[in-house]
């Protein structure tokens, strides 16, 4: 597979994304086009770090890194304080200065913990990206957005701080559980529903390779993401307004997470029924024609939503979206497709219609 790069543009500095097959075996040599070998602390979860740390760790310690692992455990109950306090902890262990990489090996909750540390450890040290998810790929490891989560509310307490560096290797999605995978479609979907018509169009097309692991497709996928992305990006770097199209499905998605305790959804799950549940409202406020809904939807049920746990209601999903940090006033804000490609933030005040979206996924309805 032919190499792509993609240059996103930061306030402080562009930065590199890299797509190509091996690259998780060059890490040492590429992050030598940015720093002269030194300490390096790389972070990943326990899962991850079985599968591919290897590689990673042989060339870093083939380029003279000096290298430290802290390992934690998968899922978003990582993602807190506490976390990120035990990662602080291998920061002075490993003797990180300021020019010292922290490196983020894993998916989105390695990314996003790991860049918090990364961004707060000494007022930050550089961040590199080696996203190993198809959602961390196409979404959490370009954009500068880090965090961690509270109980009432998930990425709460974060801020912006962009990587120097992002390594895409495509090979290590062959290893990916398919839950783990299809998680990850969900959010290339997004970015055809939300900002490139002409990607939606390709997504029509191309779905079945992708979803077959097609290696051009999976490729092409992930450079029309970022791309996508980095347009958003580059107008709105800290979601003051237009950057915030990024959360359609998200609002929902994030109140069904935090309604099960971080424990019964994969983020890409959540988003995905986010997103069913947007179209929906959109229709009810009159955002979205009905044959548009239709031709959306007929793509995102073709990654079958997972189905909600036992108890869950629609009141404790609208409680935790009473959280949600994107609220104005006693307004819920839901980005709403108004066609494909385009998307707007409409605010939404009336309960009951919320309630009936979310109870529409609860009976099944959907």
């Amino acid at each position: 597979m032919s190499r792509q790069e993609i240059i996103v543009k930061a306030s402080g500095f562009d930065y590199r994304v890299l797509i190509g097959d091996n690259l998780l075996a060059e890490t040492g040599a590429s992050l030598r086009t940015l720093f002269s070998p030194g300490r390096t602390l790389v972070v990943s979860d326990q899962n991850v770090f079985s599968r591919c740390g290897d590689r990673a760790l042989q060339s870093l310690t083939a380029d003279k890194w000096q290298v430290k692992t802290a390992l934690i455990k998968p899922g978003e109950r990582s993602k807190t304080l506490s976390g990120a306090k035990r990662l602080y902890d291998a920061c002075f262990e490993c003797g990180l200065e300021r020019n010292s990489p922290v490196i983020a090996l894993g998916g989105g909750v390695v990314g996003d913990l790991a860049g918090f540390v990364a961004a707060t450890f000494m007022r930050g040290v550089p961040l590199i990206m080696l996203p190993t998810s198809l959602l961390a790929q196409v979404d959490s490891s370009v954009g500068g957005k880090v965090a961690v989560n509270h109980p009432l509310g998930k990425n709460m307490i974060g801020t912006f701080y962009p990587p120097r560096l992002v390594l895409i290797d495509p090979l290590v999605l062959k290893t990916l559980p398919s839950r783990q995978f299809l998680a990850g479609v969900a959010e290339v979907i997004k970015y055809g529903v939300i900002e490139n018509e002409d990607f939606f169009l390709w997504l029509e097309n191309n779905l079945d390779l992708l979803l077959g692991l097609d290696s051009g497709a999976l490729a092409d996928a992930i450079a029309g993401s970022i791309r996508s992305k980095a347009r958003v990006v580059e107008k709105d770097e800290y979601e003051q307004d237009y950057r915030r199209i990024l959360n359609f499905g998200h609002t929902i998605g994030h109140a069904l997470e935090a309604a099960t305790a971080f424990r019964y959804y994969l983020h890409g799950e959540a988003v995905l029924i986010g997103m069913v549940l947007a179209v929906k409202l959109a229709q009810k406020m009159s955002c979205l024609d009905a044959a548009t809904a239709e031709r959306i939807n007929r793509l995102l049920v073709r990654l079958k939503m997972k189905k909600p746990p036992a108890g869950l209601t629609a009141d404790k999903v609208i409680d935790k979206l009473e959280h949600d940090k994107k609220r104005q006033s006693d307004d819920l804000i839901f980005v709403l497709p108004n066609r494909i490609g385009s998307a707007v933030m409409a605010p939404v005040n009336d309960k009951q219609i919320i309630a009936g979206v979310i109870e529409s996924y609860l009976k099944g309805g959907c």
